[in-house]
């Protein structure tokens, strides 16, 4: 595996193998141990979107392995693809680092610098995917669960990258995954029919969340309106009321179930305060295993 673009483009072993390093460089870190394995490498930070998880997870993540993180700002380079095109900038990193992340709007930027970049290229976030994220996720529900295979998952809300990338992991780690959405806002059936080549009715989509969380072990949901969709922010409020994830919908599910938010959480809107709170939420559970997942990430591409 030369670059982390897109969880359908990784194998289910290389998938499962990512996941038992992120449990046990987790394990190493927390006990007070080090690798410094990537000493002397730099990884540069691409990011067209400001983040709170992605930049300190990653920073840290570098920092930990001894390596240098380089955070670059749009207004630092002019712009990703403004004032010279992606694959110079891919070509000219290459001669400085030793790896590229990348936060970006489009997902062809991500696309055209591992394209023409030499070194790893990482996809901390498209408007297409966000693989980092659902591989955090799967870790947060393997150490919740004890595995990955058979867990369901009812995603409550935009059928947005974060969904999409949960579909292509349900595929690949044998997961179930069911979208609730409201009408225009489902997750696409492209995504649904090649996740399924994956694994047979691993991913469906439905308008009703109260028949997603019906048997489900995991609720997750996601911010109604990204950087990017602000303009849309009065008709995505109005097109989404009913499906909130809140503890009537919560009592709905099992009592095992657990509540998940890839945060930001906008309260009040795409979820309660209450049900954030929740004894069931593993929210920082998920936050925080996007360190773990990102520093096993880089070992298995940098070092």
């Amino acid at each position: 595996m030369k670059d982390f673009v897109a969880i359908s483009e990784c194998s289910t072993q290389e998938l499962h193998d990512l996941l038992e390093a992120s449990g046990s460089l987790k394990a190493f870190y927390k006990s007070g141990k080090r690798d410094l394995c990537l000493a002397g490498k730099t990884l540069a930070m691409l990011f067209e979107k400001p983040s709170l998880r992605t930049r300190i997870s990653f920073q840290v993540a570098m920092t930990d392995l001894g390596g240098m993180p380089l955070y670059v700002k749009p207004e630092d380079i002019g712009g990703i693809g403004k004032r010279e095109p992606v694959k110079d900038i891919a070509r000219v990193l290459s001669r400085y680092v030793q790896g590229i992340m990348a936060r970006t709007f489009e997902h062809k930027t991500v696309l055209e610098l591992a394209e023409y970049a030499d070194i790893p290229v990482i996809n901390a976030l498209t408007d297409w995917s966000h693989p980092c994220q659902a591989m955090a996720d799967c870790l947060t529900i393997r150490e919740h669960f004890g595995q990955v295979e058979g867990i369901k998952t009812a995603f409550i809300g935009d059928g947005n990258n974060v969904a999409r990338s949960l579909a292509y992991a349900a595929g690949k780690l044998n997961m179930k995954l069911v979208v609730a959405s409201p009408h225009g806002y489902e997750l696409d059936d492209v995504t649904i029919q090649k996740a399924n080549s994956f694994t047979p009715g691993c991913t469906a989509q439905v308008d009703d969340p109260y028949a997603a969380v019906a048997d489900a072990d995991v609720i997750y949901t996601d911010t109604w309106v990204s950087m990017g969709q602000e303009n849309e922010k009065e008709k995505r409020i109005r097109d989404f009321k009913g499906f909130v994830v809140d503890m009537k919908l919560v009592q709905a599910a099992p009592k095992h179930a657990k509540i998940m938010h890839c945060l930001p959480a906008y309260r009040g809107y795409e979820i309660t305060d209450e049900a954030c709170e929740s004894p069931n939420s593993i929210m920082f559970d998920q936050a925080e295993n996007r360190l773990h997942f990102q520093r096993a990430l880089l070992k298995q591409l940098l070092a």
